[in-house]
């Protein structure tokens, strides 16, 4: 988990524990968004990924972005981004984090898993 977060980090220009947060917020949305049996091959891939999942599972949406999640349901893209936004992430960040996030996950599980999981969560293509 470290080489991804010093990645993530980097990438984003973010500090290591806010890289860390939105990895674990990330990867605790595709477990519960992403309905590929490949999903949990990813998780497992990646060295870390469930302490990060557990450490950021209560992580929740405030402030507009929160608002606007609730009104549609909380879930999904804008609940994610809700969440990250809480994290102190602006647009461009969590597009580098996620970005960042799946060419490591390529890199230890493949391009099929990832394309899997990616493909079963309306709109994130665009990220993986």
């Amino acid at each position: 988990m470290d080489e991804l977060i010093q990645r993530v980090a980097a990438a984003a220009n973010l500090d290591a524990a806010t890289a860390q947060k939105a990895v674990g917020i990330i990867l605790g949305f595709l477990r519960k968004e992403s309905d590929a049996p490949e999903t949990a091959q990813l998780i497992a891939g990646l060295p870390g990924a469930e302490e990060a999942i557990a450490e950021n599972a209560g992580a929740a949406g405030g402030g507009l972005m929160g608002a606007v999640a609730g009104m549609m349901g909380g879930g999904g893209l804008m609940g994610l981004a809700s969440q990250l936004s809480s994290a102190g992430l602006g647009m461009l960040e969590m597009q580098t984090v996620g970005k960042e996030l799946f060419a490591f996950a390529r890199e230890k599980v493949g391009e099929d898993v990832v394309g899997q999981v990616a493909a079963s969560v309306p709109g994130l293509g665009q990220f993986a």
